[in-house]
């Protein structure tokens, strides 16, 4: 039990005094920034579902039958041949050896064409169908066909009109605070307004069908590339001409035993790879119900987005949905000398105005590649494979796992030599000498060993694997992570700088308070190789720490090699530090399992010297935990279901929960996220994590107010109620100093340990048990990690919510429901919780609900919910229960606009 002394944001509270900041220098007019343009939208499916299967009524089942066996008579009514209807199990799926359940995600055909939004997931054990998803279409395939869609213009008049009504709320008389926080909440609007309506065509009837994939894309392009891209005028221009320049090979697209003719598109005006692209349906809602619209499915990767996209093959061509699998982690800023959120420059802007002085024990060039490019491979031939070789684990100088920043290593520092509070310390301070991990389950080869036939570098001369199987690398480069300095901010990385070691990556980080810019980016850079090692430590720990809860290979984890464990190969995270494309931000780039993750962290700009992103844990650690988030959420092979609204809002939240509990300590602290590197007491966020309503007032409908239209905003509403429920876990199993699980002896039994219950057998099958952590936050760690692999593609709160008591089922037999509940009703996603209609954003109308089940009732009254009216910030735009201040600052019921426009 921990002890519970409420000290909000105590170590960031002592920045003053732990470390010296004076402010920033502004930023000279050459380095002007703007915010990376994102695109993200799509169909809401009404009929979709997430539902438990009641083991009371369900047949008796064989607990030895084949999962996959169960998984098709579930599937027999969805076979009907007469009308050209079929499914596909997807090869990706696969039983999760921790908890014993078979994950079965299925695709629905229709006329030989694949409905790319129609997901089943079913969650299989012991011959019984757990739970399952299903958004299949299930009307008329000529239902609605004669009627238009234009999803992409209903989103952005959406938002037109949103637009109006938040602007009247400017003119209603606030406080200076909440006029603030409207604003910015208005300026981040306009962003995703501006971002998401350029170049919308009109909304006109369809005409011919164009099967030609070219200006389609080209279509596509001319909404999503940013308007200083050198191409974009240029696609209004000479339309035709660019579409002739585009050269299609095809080629097979394969789909477990489904094959589909599909395209690679190469010399695309903006992309960086090829581009894929085939003809797929789409579940689309009308207003006379969901039809199907034949669409081209592209896969397109730019200099900072890389996205899946859906556009008609009717004319005019129209966007029907649009994911970016890059995830930011930008910063509010009110200053205005800074950057604005989500900070991006041109490539190779922000260091221009430096020189590109080598570093020292750099210099490992290793040829060329881009990222998440297969066909650059051209492997040596290679020796007979051995045995995982065994390996020294190398040491780094870093601020440890577990501290957060600078900041929090200082201060937790100076407590354990005695020191008294308030002292000044080199920034570098908080760091100390660790070992690799050596988790030998996660990592067999260690950090810094790998294949040579999986090593993008060995067509080096310098390197050769005609006669040795593995090769280990004395820098930042190993079988998890490439990490390195990527100043230009462009895709080239295997070219990039490393630090050069033996076993002991030990480099000062000392950089000095500077006067200007060019000053100010010399520091960082001289500083280099202990950012990177930084990274490459925490990247690495984290891809340990994530596999040991079961983000395995055949989970989609991203390894170079996977010792023949499942899951597709060659996609480790390339990890570019001090990236050049930006400042102020970090991101997270997820495609389908089998190509590289890409993570880029920033400078920011927010003190002197810069604070460097890398520096700050919980910033990476949040942008990896999209690459877990978005394989286990409907498969390794499908990236799109965290793309926007709650459920992209929640990829947000898992970040935050999961970083924040890394940093927890025995003792209760409220912690905000990005302090550090934000030079905020606040943090990125709108509140701390705590437990405090006065601290963080989040609730469900929070997610109404003006300002909550983002998904990082939506996020930590859900990363609040997770922090809430975790509390309430810790409360009742207590808490370990460790989230790491030990590690197994060589013949797979674990040794004595105080991290999990003792081992349990299920009596109908005599097999083991799955383990269960002994201790609140790691055994909501698990369950939440678990609910991930369990919900739907695309999940409502209301979707994870349930997951996650569904994982408790499996791993406890249901002994923390109530709890679960309980903490979700307290911050207003109880039983009784509601959403109705739809916003541009994801969600609707949000009723707080604040009743648990009655088997969890104790019989005392239910919490009531606070009233309405509230201040305008408690006020949802599209509530006609909500209440505004006029123009003489009196409250005056109802809103003054047609609200059930959104009904």
């Amino acid at each position: 039990m921990r002890g519970l002394s409420t000290v909000t944001l105590a170590l960031a509270g002592l920045a003053a005094h732990a470390l010296a900041h004076s402010a920033p220098p502004p930023l000279s007019p050459s380095s002007t920034v703007s915010r990376r343009k994102t695109l993200g939208f799509g169909p809401d499916l009404p009929h979709a579902r997430f539902q438990s299967v009641d083991v009371r009524t369900a047949s008796p089942v064989d607990p030895s039958k084949d999962p996959y066996a169960v998984a098709r008579d579930f599937l027999r009514p969805y076979n009907d041949f007469q009308a050209g209807r079929t499914y596909v199990i997807r090869p990706d799926s696969y039983t999760d050896r921790s908890t014993g359940v078979t994950h079965v995600y299925v695709r629905q055909v229709i006329g030989g064409i694949e409905v790319t939004n129609a997901h089943i997931n079913l969650n299989i054990k012991d011959g019984r169908v757990l739970n399952f998803g299903d958004s299949f279409f299930a009307g008329q395939t000529d239902q609605n066909s004669h009627v238009p869609v234009h999803p992409h213009a209903d989103h952005c008049a959406q938002l037109s009109t949103a637009l109006r009504h938040h602007r009247f709320l400017l003119q209603v008389p606030l406080t200076s605070h909440d006029r603030t926080r409207l604003a910015h909440g208005l300026d981040n609007l306009e962003h995703i307004h501006v971002s998401n309506c350029v170049n919308v065509p009109s909304f006109s009837v369809p005409g011919e069908l164009d099967m030609d994939p070219r200006r389609p894309l080209l279509a596509f392009l001319a909404s999503a590339l940013p308007e200083n891209h050198p191409e974009f005028s240029a696609l209004g221009d000479r339309l035709e001409e660019h579409a002739s320049n585009i050269i299609m090979t095809p080629e097979n697209h394969l789909l477990g035993d489904h094959v589909s003719l599909a395209m690679s598109l190469s010399n695309v005006p903006g992309a960086v790879s090829d581009v894929k692209a085939r003809i797929v349906w789409v579940q689309v809602p009308t207003e006379h119900g969901v039809k199907l619209e034949l669409v081209h499915r592209f896969e397109v990767e730019l200099e900072h987005s890389w996205y899946e996209t859906t556009v008609t093959t009717t004319v005019p061509h129209r966007i029907v949905s649009v994911v970016d699998w890059a995830s930011d982690s930008p910063m509010p800023i009110e200053d205005y000398h800074l950057p604005n959120l989500g900070a991006f420059v041109p490539p190779g802007s922000v260091f221009d105005t430096v020189a590109s002085a080598p570093v020292k024990g750099n210099g490992r060039r290793l040829g060329k590649a881009l990222a998440g490019k297969k066909g650059f491979k051209s492997y040596a031939s290679t020796a007979k494979k051995p045995q995982v070789p065994a390996f020294n684990k190398a040491s780094y100088l870093v601020f440890p796992w577990g501290v957060n920043d600078p900041v929090e290593a200082a201060v937790r520092k100076a407590a354990s030599h005695g020191d008294a509070p308030g002292g000044k310390y080199p920034l570098g301070y908080g760091r100390d000498i660790v070992k690799e991990l050596g988790d030998t389950l996660a990592s067999p080869a260690g950090w810094h060993t790998l294949p040579c036939s999986n090593d993008p570098s060995n067509e080096d001369d310098e390197f050769t694997c005609s006669e040795s199987y593995w090769r280990t690398t004395k820098t930042t480069w190993g079988n998890n992570v490439f990490a390195h300095e990527n100043w230009e901010g462009r895709n080239n990385w295997i070219t990039n700088e490393r630090p050069l070691a033996g076993s002991v990556f030990a480099f000062p980080y000392s950089p000095r308070p500077a006067d200007d810019e060019a000053e100010s980016m010399e520091q960082a850079k001289a500083h280099v190789n202990a950012t990177v090692s930084q990274l490459f430590y925490t990247s690495n720990m984290a891809h340990d720490l994530f596999y040991r809860y079961g983000f395995t290979e055949a989970a989609g984890n991203f390894q170079q090699f996977n010792f023949e464990r499942g899951g597709e190969e060659n996609d480790a995270v390339i990890a570019n530090a001090q990236d050049g494309s930006g400042f102020n931000n970090a991101n997270f780039m997820t495609p389908p399992d089998g190509t590289n993750g890409r993570c880029r962290m920033y400078l920011w700009t927010t003190d002197s010297p810069y604070p460097d992103g890398d520096m700050e844990a919980g910033i990476v650690i949040h942008e990896l935990s999209h690459g877990l988030s978005t394989r286990l959420t409907g498969g390794p092979k499908n990236s799109g279901c965290l793309g926007w609204g709650e459920a992209g809002g929640m990829g947000e939240g898992w970040g935050d929960y999961i970083a924040t509990s890394v940093r927890s300590t025995s003792t209760y602290m409220d912690y905000p996220m990005g302090a550090w590197a934000a030079n905020r007491d606040d943090g990125i966020r709108n509140y701390p994590y705590s437990t405090d309503t006065e601290i963080n007032p989040s609730m469900y409908e929070t997610l109404d107010k003006p300002g909550y239209w983002g998904v990082h905003a939506i996020g930590e509403v859900w990363a609040e109620m997770l922090w809430v429920v975790q509390q309430r876990f810790i409360a009742k199993h207590g808490f370990s100093e460790t989230l790491f699980p030990p590690v197994p002896d060589a013949d797979g039994t674990l040794p004595p340990n105080d991290f999990y219950r003792p081992q349990t057998f299920n009596s109908l099958t005599g097999s083991s048990n799955p383990l269960v952590p002994k201790h609140g936050n790691t055994l909501l760690m698990q369950l939440v990690i678990n609910g991930m692999k369990m919900q739907p593609c695309s999940p409502s709160f209301f979707d994870a919510r349930a997951a996650i008591i569904e994982a408790d089922k499996v791993l406890t037999g249901g002994e923390n429901v109530c709890d679960i509940w309980e903490g979700f009703a307290e911050r207003g996603l109880g039983h009784d919780a509601t959403v109705v209609g739809s916003t541009p954003w994801g969600g609707g109308v949000r009723a707080n609900g604040f009743k648990v089940p009655s088997q969890c009732s104790s019989g005392e009254p239910e919490p009531e919910p606070k009233p309405t009216p509230g201040e305008p910030d408690d006020c949802s735009p599209f509530d006609p229960r909500c209440w505004f201040k006029n123009r003489s600052a009196k409250w005056v019921p109802r809103l003054p606009w047609g609200y059930n426009y959104y009904y």
